[in-house]
């Protein structure tokens, strides 16, 4: 092994997602707006084109009271 760290990231799980607002009987838009972040920005996230940053992933568990589980599968961040 060549001793280098190797990094993580989270990526928004989208059948969470899903499955956590058809149970809260929240749309997508909704869910944006109480995690203060774009409608855009969330598709994004949820297509897999983005990955959140620490304050996002905080807010989107406290908009849809989940735990980081819950909603997140953590991967090996790409090198550059």
């Amino acid at each position: 092994m060549s001793g280098r760290r190797r990094l993580l990231t989270a990526r928004l799980e989208p059948r969470a997602v899903w499955e956590r607002l058809n149970r809260l009987n929240m749309t997508q838009n909704e869910l944006a707006r109480l995690a203060g972040i774009s409608s855009g920005y969330l598709s994004q996230l949820i297509t897999g084109k983005r990955r959140p940053g620490p304050e996002t992933r905080r807010r989107l568990q406290q908009a849809l009271a989940a735990a980081f589980d819950d909603l997140f599968v953590l991967e090996a961040a790409r090198e550059p």
